[in-house]
Order: C-alpha cells, then sequence, then structure tokens
C-alpha cells in the first residue's frame, strides 16, 4: 500500500513538471518576493515629507521659515504652478502641495493624494506640531485639506477591480481555452474545412471581448456605479479587451495543452496586476509599471471614473493598447499558420 502511494506521488510529481505546474509554485513566492523589494518600505532611518510649494505664492513668513528650518522632517520642493504641483502629486514626487488660503489669513491649504491616509495624517500631525512649538496654541496653519481622489473606497477600488477582471479573463480563461482546442485537435479538425485562419482568430477574439464587456458591466450593475465620461470608458474598455484578448490568444498558441497555458497564463497574470494595482503605494513600481500595457489600461480607466478624465487627452494610451492588440495577434496568427505545437 504504502509503494502504490509513493509511486503514485512520484508519478504525480512528474505530470506537474512535465505540465509546469512546479514552475508556478516557485513563480508565485519569487515575484510576490520581488515586488515587495519594488515597494516603497520604511526604513530604519526617518522618511522625510516631501512638501510642494509654489513659487511666486504669497506664504505667511513664520510658516515658510518655519517649514524650512524643520529639514529633519520636511523637504521642500519648488513647483512653478498649481497645475505643476498636482502633477507631480499624482506621480508621487511630492507628498504633499501647500496652497495660501483664501478664507483665513495666514493659513494654508493642503493638497494631498488621499485624504484617508496615514501620509496625510502625518503631515498634519507634524505641522501641528511645529505650530505649537512656534505659537503655541494659536490657529492651526492648516485651515483645510483637499484630495485630488475624493469618493469613496469601493470607488477608489473599482479600477483595480476592473484590470483584476479583464486580466483574469485574457490571460486565465482565453489561453486555456485555445490550448484546450489545440490539446483536443478540434483546432486542426476545423481547418481541414473551408474556414481560414483569421476567422477562427476574429471569432475568438470577439468572444474574449464579449466576456469582458459581460465581467466588466455586471460589476457596475452590482455595485451600482456610474461609468464616468462613458464614450471615453466604453472605449478604452474596447480596446483594452481587444489588447487583452489578442495577448492572450497568443499565449494560448505557445502551450501544448491546458495545463501549460493556466501556467503561462498565471505567469503573465501576476507581473501585469500586481505592478499596476501598486503603483499608488510606491515610487518604485510608478517607474517600472508604464512599460506594462496593463498599465496604459489602468491609468486611463481609473483617470475616467475617478478623475473626469477624457479620452482626448489619453490619446497615447489608447494607441498603445491598440498596438500590442495588433501585435500580438498578428504573432498568434503566425503560429497558427505554422500548427504550433498542434
Amino acid at each position: 500500500m504504502i509503494r502504490n502511494i509513493i509511486t503514485l506521488t512520484l508519478n504525480d510529481l512528474a505530470i506537474a513538471f512535465k505540465n509546469k505546474t512546479i514552475y508556478l509554485i516557485l513563480f508565485i513566492p519569487f515575484f510576490v518576493f520581488f515586488s515587495l523589494k519594488l515597494v516603497d518600505r520604511a526604513d530604519a532611518d526617518f522618511k522625510k515629507i516631501n512638501i510642494g510649494l509654489i513659487q511666486k505664492e504669497m506664504y505667511a513668513p513664520v510658516i515658510l521659515q518655519t517649514i524650512k528650518s524643520a529639514h529633519r522632517v520636511f523637504t521642500v520642493s519648488r513647483v512653478s504652478n498649481e497645475e505643476e504641483g498636482k502633477r507631480w502629486l499624482k506621480e508621487k514626487k511630492i507628498d504633499g502641495l501647500l496652497l495660501r488660503s483664501e478664507k483665513e489669513q495666514n493659513s494654508l491649504v493642503l493638497v494631498v493624494l488621499k485624504k484617508e491616509s496615514l501620509l496625510t495624517l502625518s503631515i498634519v500631525e507634524n505641522f501641528s506640531a511645529l505650530q505649537k512649538a512656534v505659537e503655541g496654541n494659536s490657529i492651526n496653519w492648516i485651515s483645510d485639506i483637499k484630495p485630488l481622489q475624493e469618493s469613496g473606497i469601493q470607488k477608489q477600488t473599482l479600477p483595480t477591480w476592473i484590470l483584476m477582471l479583464v486580466l483574469l479573463v485574457s490571460f486565465i480563461i482565453m489561453p486555456a481555452q485555445v490550448a484546450e482546442e489545440k490539446e483536443k485537435k478540434l483546432l486542426l479538425a476545423l481547418l481541414q474545412t473551408p474556414m481560414r485562419e483569421i476567422e477562427w482568430l476574429i471569432a475568438k477574439l470577439i468572444l474574449g471581448m464579449i466576456l469582458i464587456l459581460i465581467a466588466v458591466l455586471f460589476l457596475h450593475l452590482l455595485g451600482k456605479f456610474d461609468f464616468g465620461n462613458v464614450l471615453s470608458y466604453v472605449a478604452f474598455i474596447g480596446v483594452g479587451s481587444f489588447c487583452f484578448s489578442s495577448y492572450g490568444i497568443f499565449l494560448g498558441f505557445l502551450c501544448r495543452n491546458q495545463a501549460s497555458a493556466r501556467t503561462l497564463g498565471v505567469i503573465f497574470y501576476l507581473p501585469h496586476l500586481l505592478p499596476s494595482a501598486l503603483s499608488d503605494f510606491s515610487q518604485k513600481l510608478t517607474a517600472v509599471a508604464p512599460f506594462l500595457p496593463s498599465y496604459q489600461f489602468y491609468e486611463p480607466v481609473k483617470s475616467i471614473l475617478l478623475e473626469e478624465g477624457r479620452i482626448s487627452n489619453l490619446s497615447l494610451e489608447w494607441i498603445y493598447l491598440l498596438l500590442v492588440g495588433l501585435l500580438t495577434l498578428f504573432f498568434a496568427y503566425l503560429l497558427m499558420k505554422k500548427r504550433w505545437l498542434m
């Protein structure tokens, strides 16, 4: 009995190596470890807060002098205007932007990326401590806090869930379905008929796009989320579904069977999901993620849903996704013509 169990266990391990499942077991911990290395971490030394100040803004002299003297807590970055400061804030070059309050004299308005964050709390606490040390219990220097992204936690996380749905369909479902038709010789049988390769590819592409659109629409209906600018949102969901469906079909042609396709799909799924989804929390990931097509999809969707963005300002991302989709579809067509692993 023990001998049979050992034999069956070794056989299952051999199949895991053959189907490359064991590679997935090794890849996931390695990738998570690598991603955590890229995420900004709290070092042993105190991390200074980078505050943006507008060059021509007339700040109260006592406040300006106190910020500059507190060099162990704050670093100061000068920006030319408010728009540049907000752009730096989105790119995480600064942690907060100070504007002169129009309502209260000698008071400031703090502009941050998100109001409900530990970083915003840290900035306010440090300013409060400096104000008490200099002026005692007078009026707080920061009279108002304005976030760039102001919505509930459900709406804030919506772009991440949409990205996850799109990648799940593209990298998990589509490659496995293509590999299944190859493994069962269904694709070869279809190619013996008058049907052409491009017809099969277009049909699979339409299937992937329909599945993605259904998943995204169902999520919006369940959560009762609005669509922001509808035309821009539909355009990006459409081009994104085209891009990643083509990507998934291409991955399916690289594999001989379903097990290999699922393994390869996860290996591509995680690197496209995590850097883009975690880019909000790390300046390092913000520098790496733009090289991925998932980031070029995620950022416009987030801009449309949370910042009222429009496709007229996101044309480069739209073109990038379209080109990636056309390129991967072309590669899939070449592999299909060569009957790759069929």
